[in-house]
């Protein structure tokens, strides 16, 4: 088991496996193309790397440009990685024709090589599966102990003033907050939905860890597809903010509006299961119930990357007595927006209207928002996500919602535009959530 353990927990993103594939898939390369006649190998080896780039552009366009297998954009720098990756293995499958025994043997190794080379690039280039066991979607944090909250959680409200006027940290109090995967009978049941999630995780920050802590402001957060439900990043950020404001951040579960992490359920109450009713009743009454968090609006947001972006959008829009704050890092437009007519056709049974319905930009027009904030980022470098974060932010203030859209310098839509994106959110809305004094 300790084995197992320690591979699951292979760092993949950095370290000495990242760099001894990469040395080991040059050093290959340079044999394959060392042919010899090589004027005689020549056509042969242009048609393998051509072949293989051929195939890396045919099959981006039918499982990213008309599938939408993977849920999100993919950027030019991955696109190039798969293109490089599927030219090195057509390389490797010219070596197989009229050659030595050794030569075969050499170009089938060279394949598995450049496939892990490839697939490890790109995991590196998104940055969100730093180990084996996140690569796999397989959860090896520890169990959470919940802290205990304070009596009448629905009724919890601000002290006198905001927090951070109002709160004096203890001696002793963790410099860092603390996450963990809900299990057992920490659980969330989906006694109402159904829906098959995966193990939510908290993240308590450090004001959360002491003797008599106070009741805290709520984030229900939700990450990308596909994707797992880490608190990981979201943790990283708030603790950094917090530790230049006494300790003080909300409370997160990060939840699973996936159960499948190859599949989208949209974040609706469809076929494909009850993501909406999970996320909105079973998860929020759990946390009212489990967690000491306060009860109003302003004190609750609504958080998402990428696929979880557009969810928090739907949800925040949809839901504005509940969510009083929409935090949505590089989401798209609205649920299936890559797949319109497929959506339309197989989830709306061809009704655009009800397909309409569940559209953030149309929501707005309908609903009611007298105390909402939005903030919308995109990375610098996805252009496509700025121009639907820009428009989406215009469309909330034009519904009355007090909306920001911020650019994440130097960030695409990876890690870089995960992190960024979270960090610059939280900045903004830590003094409407009285946890930092507001900034003139």
């Amino acid at each position: 088991m300790n084995g197992i353990q320690a591979l699951l927990n292979v760092n993949i993103v950095e370290g000495p496996v990242v760099v001894t594939v990469y040395v080991l898939s040059s050093v290959l390369v340079v044999f394959l193309l060392a042919r010899v006649p090589l004027k005689r190998f020549l056509r042969l080896t242009m048609f393998g790397l051509l072949g293989g780039a051929a195939a890396a552009v045919a099959i981006k366009l039918v499982l990213v440009d008309v599938l939408n297998t993977f849920g999100s954009p993919v950027s030019d720098v991955d696109f190039g990685f798969f293109v490089i990756g599927l030219a090195a293995i057509g390389l490797a499958v010219s070596n197989a024709v009229s050659s030595t025994t050794g030569r075969k043997v050499t170009a089938a190794a060279s394949v598995i090589t450049f496939a892990l080379a490839t697939t490890l690039a790109i995991n590196q280039s998104y940055g969100l599966n730093p180990t084996v066991a996140a690569f796999l979607h397989i959860n090896t944090d520890p169990p959470l102990t919940l802290v205990p909250t304070t009596p009448n959680p629905v009724t919890r409200s601000h002290p006198a003033g905001p927090l951070y006027a109002t709160w004096v940290p203890p001696a002793g109090m963790p410099s860092h907050g603390t996450t963990g995967q809900l299990t057992g009978a920490n659980a969330i049941p989906n006694s109402e939905s159904g829906f098959p999630a995966r193990n939510a995780e908290v993240y308590y920050p450090p004001a959360a860890l002491v003797d008599h802590p106070p009741a805290l402001p709520f984030v229900l957060m939700m990450m990308g597809q596909p994707g797992d439900p880490s608190a990981k990043n979201i943790a990283k950020a708030l603790d950094a903010i917090a530790a230049k404001n006494n300790g003080l951040a909300p409370i997160v579960i990060v939840a699973d509006q996936l159960a499948d992490p190859t599949k989208d359920p949209l974040c609706l109450d469809s076929s494909l299961g009850k993501a909406e009713t999970y996320l909105m009743k079973d998860v929020t009454r759990w946390a009212r119930a489990h967690l000491n968090i306060l009860g109003e609006p302003k004190s609750w947001t609504i958080a998402g990357y990428s696929n979880g972006g557009e969810c928090a959008n739907y949800f925040g829009s949809k839901y504005p007595a509940m969510w009083g704050n929409i935090l949505d890092i590089s989401g798209i437009e609205y649920a299936g927006v890559e797949q319109h007519a497929n959506i339309l056709k197989t989830i709306f049974a061809g009704n655009q209207t009800a397909y309409d319905s569940v559209k953030p930009a149309i929501i707005m027009t309908r609903n009611h928002y007298p105390d909402t904030t939005a903030i919308y980022t995109a990375g610098e470098k996805d252009p496509s996500l700025i121009a639907v974060q820009k428009q989406l932010t215009s469309t909330a203030i034009n519904a009355g919602i007090v909306a920001k859209f911020v650019t994440i310098p130097g960030a695409d839509h990876g890690v870089t535009a995960l992190d960024g994106g979270l960090t610059a959110g939280f900045e903004l809305l830590f003094p409407r959530l009285g946890l930092s004094r507001p900034t003139p």
